[in-house]
């Protein structure tokens, strides 16, 4: 288990870029890191060459549409694309006071992003909102957003959600479908923050449960044969659980690191600071993640319900 960064840094993601020297020639992996929102700063982006040392780069999303309302700016995820970079991120819709998805664009991988939009990208009013996107991009190069309606914010049971993306990442190419609901008496009160792999011949559909601001925030898994599902809950408990060292894991994010292995990134609060009420911060934390009998384990891990 490795926290690689000591500060409040919720919601990561994780992506792998090239910097290229003049002419295109490839001259080294990086990892940039970005998570929800600190302090003046909309969405935070960090560097890094080894995935331990973190060099904070400041804003990757300087300025909000006008239709946003800043305060409440989540759970960054970027998808490449041979034009570019596409950014999905969580935003308050200022009107409606719900949370939707928005999208900005940047011609590098840690931005300025610059949002044009004149309205959401995605928001499910009805629902109570859509938070916490997450991007996959499949074998064959086929590009998928995942999200969570945030049914909870109306009392009720919550759903994450999927569809295809077009080959720019700038539109849903279909209509989204649900791909999972809360059923759990663990997951109450949302199952949240998606995130999709394929490994061992199947797709691996990870997700945040539980209260977040507790020890009782976890993270939990499904299967399924094909990038939309239709799911299912491999366990009847959660797949990550609070240890001694790290209380409520989630927001997890699997990505595969410069050398090409599995990675899963994740939020967690440090014993005894749990919640912000109690001068907690939800550090960064990186481990590697490998696939055993078709079932996913983390590294070295000392969690008795992993595995």
């Amino acid at each position: 288990m490795a926290k690689v960064y000591a500060g409040d840094f919720p919601d990561p993601f994780v992506l792998v870029a090239d910097a290229r020297r003049r002419g295109g020639v490839p001259r080294e992996h990086r990892h940039f890191a970005f998570g929800t929102q600190t302090g003046s700063i909309n969405l935070q982006v960090m560097l890094s060459h080894d995935l331990n040392v973190w060099d904070r780069l400041g804003d990757a999303l300087p300025r909000l549409p006008a239709w946003a309302e800043p305060g409440r700016t989540w759970a960054p995820a970027v998808l490449g694309r041979p034009d570019g970079y596409v950014m999905y991120y969580a935003v308050r819709h200022r009107a409606a006071g719900r949370q939707c998805l928005s999208l900005a664009t940047a011609s590098r991988p840690e931005g300025p992003f610059v949002d044009t939009s004149a309205a959401p990208f995605v928001f499910q009013d009805d629902r109570g909102g859509s938070i916490d996107p997450s991007p996959f991009v499949d074998g064959d190069g086929t590009a998928y957003l995942l999200w969570k309606s945030d049914d909870n914010a109306l009392g009720r049971p919550t759903s994450l959600w999927g569809a295809r993306l077009t080959a720019d990442g700038l539109t849903l190419a279909e209509a989204p479908v649900e791909v999972l609901r809360q059923d759990q008496a663990w997951e109450a009160p949302a199952i949240e923050a998606p995130s999709l792999v394929f490994a061992g011949g199947a797709y691996h559909l990870f997700y945040s449960a539980g209260p977040w601001e507790s020890a009782s925030y976890c993270v939990g898994y499904a299967t399924g044969d094909a990038p939309l599902g239709p799911f299912r809950k491999e366990n009847p408990r959660p797949w990550m659980t609070s240890r001694e060292e790290a209380a409520g894991p989630g927001g997890a994010e699997v990505f595969t690191d410069a050398s090409g292995s599995l990675r899963i990134a994740y939020h967690a609060w440090t014993p005894p600071n749990i919640g912000y009420g109690a001068g907690g911060v939800r550090s960064l934390w990186i481990d590697r993640l490998r696939f055993v009998g078709g079932r996913p384990v983390l590294d070295e891990s000392t969690n008795p319900q992993t595995g």
